[in-house]
């Protein structure tokens, strides 16, 4: 009898130590801001769609809206031959919606403040300056030209998930540049790829989603023009979506964007702030053109 009241008070001690509540530290760095600025180019359109995304990291693993920047603007500069300014215009932003933390031109000025598309065959720079909190943020592109679909069709090859469905896609490189490209397959599946083996020839290649598809949804396939910064910028997300980290595991490396902290620094050209590496925002400023094609599955 000793002996069962013995085990019962150790059982019941046992159960007790598993009530106590258990403290864990969670990852927790300063908040960052996010600045999604990829503005996707039809060169028939009179403009460029200019629309910026601006948000912050919080210290749940998610983002929040930033409203109410100090300023935001998109800077075009213009060169001669001889590698001289020879023109610039400034396009001012303003929110679209309060509390949205989207920004696009502002059309209470009394001068256009949209971006014509014409301006792209002079090969400007673009400038982004964001001012937030005391900081200054900048970033710097050109235009990246891209090509067109060519086809855009349902195979019926397998891999070893049966389920899998595979697309073709197909599209002709411009010979007289090097070319990275970008292709978007939707629900945040991405492909980068770059001309080195078929400069100025036809490619053709197959995509499988791994995701269920049924007869009859629409899918849509996007080619976006890039520069090597671009370029490696996406495939640095690729590979760090592809590691299926938990909430509480650290990426082995922080996608880090075009995008600057350049407090204090009084010469815009100085764009990379080598002298604060842990100091930078995410995100992205790219300013590409943009071709899609739709296909229906059967």
């Amino acid at each position: 009898m000793i002996r069962r009241i013995i085990l019962l008070l150790i059982f019941m001690s046992f159960c007790y130590s598993c009530e106590d509540v258990v403290d864990i530290d969670t990852p927790t760095e300063p908040p960052r801001l996010i600045v999604n600025g990829i503005l996707n180019v039809d060169e028939n359109e009179q403009f460029i769609p200019v629309e910026i995304r601006v948000s912050q990291t919080d210290e749940f693993f998610g983002e929040t809206a930033v409203a109410s920047l100090e300023s935001i603007v998109i800077i075009t500069e213009l060169f001669d031959e001889f590698g001289l300014v020879s023109g610039t215009g400034v396009s001012n932003l303003t929110e679209l919606d309060e509390g949205s933390g989207v920004y696009v031109p502002d059309p209470s000025f009394s001068t256009e403040q949209r971006i014509s598309t014409d301006v792209l065959e002079l090969n400007p720079l673009f400038t982004l300056i964001i001012d937030y909190e005391g900081k200054r943020y900048a970033a710097q592109t050109r235009y990246a030209p891209s090509a067109p679909i060519d086809l855009l069709s349902q195979g019926n090859t397998t891999l070893l998930d049966e389920d899998a469905t595979e697309l073709i896609v197909a599209f002709t490189d411009d010979e007289t540049r090097d070319n990275f490209y970008v292709f978007d397959f939707g629900s945040g599946a991405f492909l980068v790829t770059e001309d080195q083996f078929y400069q100025g020839k036809s490619f053709e290649f197959s995509y499988f989603y791994d995701r269920e598809l049924t007869p009859g949804d629409e899918i849509t396939v996007q080619i976006l023009g890039a520069d090597q910064g671009f370029y490696n910028y996406v495939n640095l997300l690729i590979e760090q979506t592809e590691n299926d980290l938990g909430i509480f595991e650290t990426p082995r490396a922080t996608a880090r964007g075009n995008v600057f902290d350049v407090t204090g620094l009084d010469n815009i050209d100085v764009v990379d702030n080598l002298a604060r590496p842990q100091d930078f925002p995410l995100g992205y400023f790219a300013i590409v053109e943009t071709f899609q094609s739709s296909l229906i599955i059967e």
